[in-house]
């Protein structure tokens, strides 16, 4: 009997409870075989190619070409200690501001001179992007926008956050920005109608479907890939979780590369950008 045959006739889980929210047993069979890790990206310039990786951030984006990136878009974990220690126990503010250091200074590495990073962050660790981005790029800005979802991380006991950062930093001075936007559907011309293109975004962004849980906006996403991306433009997102940077960048007709170090969270990137 072929390998084939045989892999139809003896699926990876026959138990018909959904073993992961979003994802069935049909996505586990088709998913799973197709996971692709570091190991397995061999690109050259002249052989890129799209794909989502159960990848660190940091061996992920070694493995890209230099220059060859045109737009990283990303949200780094919002918590030092989680997902990222591998030592079992907490990572320190040092050891986290070295762990950030180390995938920005690959990011430098991989994008085009003409490229963007926007990266996005909560006010306790905004600071310390800044110093960052500022060792590694020139930054054009920080926007803030409004985020509903931060009054829910924090508990503070005084004024509740409700705004998050994105610091836009470029590799050179000559870079991606389109002049004219899309704004409730409509073209605006930056010269024309400043308000639209300020760094202060006051829109109440959707929260998304029920696989984000939290994640980004695609409103939001697709505000910034308009921007500083074009068609067939290469988009990475080192810290993918459950694809929303992926499923927005394919929407809007870019090329993506994820890393993500969770499988759950990899399965479900896979199955939503497949179905996008």
């Amino acid at each position: 009997m072929a390998r084939t045959e045989k892999e139809q006739l003896n699926p990876l889980f026959t138990n018909p409870l959904e073993p992961y929210p979003g994802l069935t047993v049909d996505d586990l069979n088709r998913y799973l075989p197709a996971i692709r890790k570091a190991d397995d990206i061999a690109m050259t310039p002249d052989t890129m190619e799209e794909g989502l990786f159960l990848a660190d951030a940091l061996d992920g984006l070694k493995r890209l070409p230099d220059n060859s990136i045109d737009l990283v878009l990303t949200a780094p974990p919002v918590s030092p200690w989680r997902d990222i220690g591998t030592q079992g126990r907490k990572m320190t503010l040092q050891e986290y501001y070295t762990w950030n250091n180390k995938w920005l200074q690959e990011s430098q590495r991989v994008l085009k001179n003409t490229g963007a990073v926007y990266l996005l962050c909560g006010w306790r660790f905004s600071g310390m992007y800044h110093a960052l981005l500022s060792d590694y790029f020139k930054v054009q800005t920080r926007i803030t926008w409004r985020d509903r979802n931060a009054a829910k991380q924090d508990q503070n006991t005084t004024w509740f956050n409700e705004i998050g950062d994105i610091w836009l930093a470029t590799k050179t001075g000559d870079f991606v920005f389109n002049s004219i936007m899309e704004v409730d559907g409509k073209k605006v011309q930056d010269s024309g109608a400043t308000e639209n293109i300020s760094n202060l975004w006051l829109e109440y962004f959707t929260a998304g479907s029920k696989h984000e849980k939290g994640d980004l906006p695609e409103p939001l996403l697709n505000k910034i890939i308009r921007a500083s991306s074009f068609k067939l433009s290469w988009v990475v997102d080192p810290f993918m979780r459950r694809g929303s940077v992926g499923v927005a960048v394919k929407n809007k007709g870019r090329r993506f590369i994820g890393f993500e170090t969770d499988q759950d969270s990899l399965l479900v990137a896979m199955k939503r950008i497949d179905q996008s």
